[in-house]
């Protein structure tokens, strides 16, 4: 075999690896690394800031560093809004997530949990306030107290999980809540779309050296009509080019489903609207809309404010019931000051009690359930151009990062067949 023939037969196989490389590599340019690894450049970050807004995109660079981090846990934030934006927010407002969690299970819990909590609370905070005082009742007055407290805290605390319902909207941001988590957590970021796509992206990788070797063909005849140095390089940026975009595009387009002669064509996501909606829905419901989160929400977001003066209101005039028919006489006993300083001190501590069962891990995987169902029903019932602009808005600013890398690298390949079988 003369060395041209080897030249001609070697330019499709060339294409082939551009192909496969330039896929699997963006596969990897999505996800990897999960956190930034580069280095400093002194001067970067100030000359970031007059950059054009698609380079300082580039993770890194308005930090004054150069290197990489995958481009979804990059927009981890980002994923965070829209996904409650294009997705959450469509799926359930947080009072059907709420509901979906069992309000009755979760008052069952926190009564279960609290019983021997609240006595504590009632016995610490009375001798702290007035320790003379309940020291001098009599035992029985004492175990009065503390039984109408138990047989209060059905009602209060199933009146408290009313109140969380109704007023959920008003006592927490999901929005911040999901940016926040998965901010906190870019590997879940990851998780997300590899759970989802595993499939899709194996077949993409695959493809890309198939069809790089199908433009490869096409390449030996140009190169035959122009032999010069530069054609290689161009083909290899056009191929790089085009093999990221058409494996993009094979993902996500068309998004209604179109009928070719005998064959039916959709994105590769869309067509498998039902089964990517039920991970989506696990990965959401187990890990992210979670009751332990929305307990944290509700007692560290930034409407946390809200939640205790709600269960604080609930729980004050739980005091002037517990003490009963010696009510009066407490009252009078240690002025009207010192009882409302017991009645806010018990409403006070209490609401921890009240909340923290909420973030039972264990409890809260048992709870998802229902969630989860609720997320993938309404994911298969979208629409699918709603389905898509979910799933795609993650990336679509970055895209034009995986089809420039495509070219660079076809370029650098086209140089290499130069290096090693000449012009």
């Amino acid at each position: 075999m003369d060395s041209e023939l080897l030249k001609q037969i070697s330019i499709p196989l060339f294409t082939g690896a551009i192909g496969y490389l330039t896929n699997w590599s963006g596969v990897w340019m999505l996800f990897y690394p999960v956190h930034f690894k580069g280095f400093g450049l002194p001067g970067l970050a100030p000359l970031a800031q007059i950059l054009p807004r698609k380079i300082q995109q580039v993770p890194g660079v308005m930090h004054g560093a150069v290197g990489w981090q995958g481009i979804i846990p990059s927009r981890a934030a980002k994923m965070g809004s829209i996904a409650v934006d294009k997705g959450i927010a469509k799926l359930g407002k947080p009072g059907e997530f709420y509901d979906q969690l069992e309000p009755e299970a979760i008052a069952e819990h926190i009564l279960a949990t609290a019983r021997g909590d609240i006595r504590d609370v009632v016995e610490r905070i009375l001798e702290r306030e007035h320790p003379q005082l309940w020291q001098d009742l009599p035992p029985q007055v004492r175990e009065g107290v503390h039984e109408r407290v138990q047989q209060q805290l059905p009602r209060i605390v199933k009146d408290m999980t009313d109140d969380i319902g109704t007023n959920i909207e008003q006592l927490m941001d999901v929005k911040l809540m999901v940016i926040r988590h998965l901010e906190a957590h870019p590997e879940l970021a990851n998780r997300i779309f590899l759970e989802m796509g595993r499939k899709e992206l194996r077949f993409i990788i695959n493809f890309g050296f198939f069809f790089g070797l199908l433009q490869g063909i096409p390449l030996v005849l140009i190169t035959e009509a122009l032999p010069h140095w530069w054609v290689l390089p161009i083909g290899g940026v056009i191929i790089g080019y085009v093999t990221n975009w058409v494996a993009l595009w094979m993902i996500f387009e068309p998004v209604e489903a179109r009928k070719i002669g005998p064959f039916k064509i959709q994105g590769l996501f869309m067509r498998r609207q039902p089964e990517v909606a039920d991970v989506y829905a696990g990965v959401i419901a187990d890990d992210v809309v979670t009751l332990s989160h929305m307990g944290d929400e509700l007692m560290r977001g930034p409407k946390s404010d809200r939640t205790r003066r709600l269960i604080e209101n609930r729980l004050r005039p739980s005091v002037d019931r517990a003490l009963g028919v010696v009510r009066p006489l407490v009252r009078v006993a240690v002025g009207a000051r010192e009882y409302d300083a017991i009645r806010e001190g018990v409403a006070t501590e209490a609401v921890e009690y009240a909340i923290t069962p909420m973030k039972d891990e264990e409890f809260g995987r048992q709870q998802s359930g229902r969630v989860r169902v609720l997320i993938a029903d309404r994911m298969r019932e979208m629409t699918p151009r709603d389905f898509a602009d979910m799933l795609r808005s993650v990336m679509k600013e970055d895209e034009w990062l995986l089809l420039l890398h495509g070219a660079v690298l076809g370029f650098g390949a086209g140089l290499l067949h130069l290096a090693i079988f000449g012009v």
